[in-house]
C-alpha cells in the first residue's frame, strides 16, 4: 500500500502531539495512521517521494519522543502542583510561555524534517495544496458564521465544556462568570481568519520560491510575527479577561475539582513520560 505524507499533515501533528487529550497514548502511538490519513487529501506523494516523507515524519516523530515529551511531562506534573496550590497571575504566565516555546520548537522542528521535500513540490501539487487550504477556510467560515450574540453564547458552550472537562460539572455561579468572559473578551473571528490566511500565504510563497530549507523553520516558529496590529491588539485584551476567569474560577473551585484538575494533569505527565520511552512494535503498513 503506497504511503502519501504532506506538509499540512506533519504541522498538524506537531501542534497535536504538544497538546494530547485523554486519548493521548492511543493516538500517540497511532501517529503514523492519522497522518497517513490526514494527508491524502493535502498533497499526494509517490515512489521516492513518497518513502522519503515517511523517513523524515518518522524521524520528527523519534525527535518528538526523545527531546518534546519529556519537556511535557515536566510542564504537566509542575502545573498539577501549581494549581494543587492555588493559581497566581504568575503561574498563568509560566503556563502560556512553557507550553508555548515547547510548541514552537516542535513546529520548528517539523519543518527542518519536511522542508527538503517541499522543496521539490511540483506547481501541481501546490496548487492542490493551496485549494485543501481554501476548503479549510471555507469551513472555518461556515463554523463561525451568525450574530455576534449567537458567537458569544458558542463561545461560553465552548468554555463551559472545556473547563467541565479539566474539572467537571461547574455551578451556576461559575457558569455565570464563564458568561461574563464570553461578553468582556473581544470577537476575533475576522482576525483569526485573516491571520490564518496571511500564514498560508506566506507559507505557500515560501514553497513556491523552492525555499522551505533555508526560511520555513524560522518562519514556523515564529508564526505570529508580522500580525495585524488589530490581531495584536485584540489578542492581548483577550488573554486578559481569559486571564481574570482563570483566576477568579480558581478561587471558587471545590476541592473535589480542583483535585480532578490535578489528577488529570498528573495523568497527562505520566502518559508522557510512558510514551517518552516507549518504541513502536510493529511495522507501518
Amino acid at each position: 500500500m503506497a504511503r502519501n505524507r504532506a506538509f499540512a499533515a506533519l504541522l498538524a501533528a506537531a501542534g497535536l502531539l504538544s497538546g494530547c487529550n485523554a486519548a493521548m497514548r492511543i493516538a500517540y502511538e497511532n501517529a503514523d495512521t492519522f497522518l497517513h490519513w490526514r494527508a491524502l487529501s493535502y498533497v499526494p506523494l509517490n515512489g521516492k517521494a513518497a518513502d522519503e516523507l515517511d523517513e523524515r515524519i518518522d524521524g520528527f516523530l523519534a525527535w518528538h519522543r526523545a527531546k518534546a515529551l519529556p519537556q511535557y511531562a515536566r510542564l504537566s506534573a509542575d502545573a498539577a502542583r501549581r494549581i494543587s496550590a492555588g493559581l497566581s497571575p504568575a503561574d498563568l504566565v509560566w503556563g502560556y510561555d512553557s507550553f508555548n516555546a515547547q510548541a514552537r520548537e516542535s513546529l520548528r522542528e517539523a519543518a527542518v524534517w519536511l522542508a527538503p521535500v517541499l522543496d521539490r513540490l511540483t506547481p501541481e501539487q501546490v496548487s492542490h495544496l493551496e485549494k485543501r487550504f481554501a476548503d479549510d477556510n471555507r469551513k472555518f467560515a461556515r463554523e463561525n458564521r451568525g450574530s455576534e450574540k449567537d458567537r458569544r453564547i458558542r463561545r461560553t458552550r465552548r468554555m463551559v465544556d472545556a473547563l467541565e472537562d479539566w474539572v467537571g460539572k461547574l455551578s451556576k455561579a461559575q457558569v455565570e462568570r464563564v458568561k461574563q468572559y464570553a461578553e468582556r473578551a473581544p470577537m476575533m473571528e475576522d482576525l483569526r481568519e485573516r491571520d490564518r490566511k496571511r500564514l498560508q500565504g506566506d507559507v505557500l510563497a515560501i514553497i513556491r520560491a523552492r525555499e522551505a530549507q533555508k526560511r520555513l523553520p524560522a518562519y514556523v516558529e515564529n508564526w505570529d510575527r508580522g500580525r495585524d496590529p488589530a490581531m495584536v491588539v485584540a489578542n492581548k485584551a483577550w488573554r486578559v479577561e481569559l486571564d481574570r476567569l482563570l483566576l477568579d474560577l480558581d478561587r471558587v473551585l471545590t476541592a473535589e475539582q480542583r483535585a480532578k484538575a490535578v489528577t488529570r494533569l498528573r495523568g497527562f505527565s505520566e502518559d508522557f513520560s510512558a510514551l517518552a520511552v516507549a518504541r513502536a512494535d510493529q511495522p507501518r503498513q
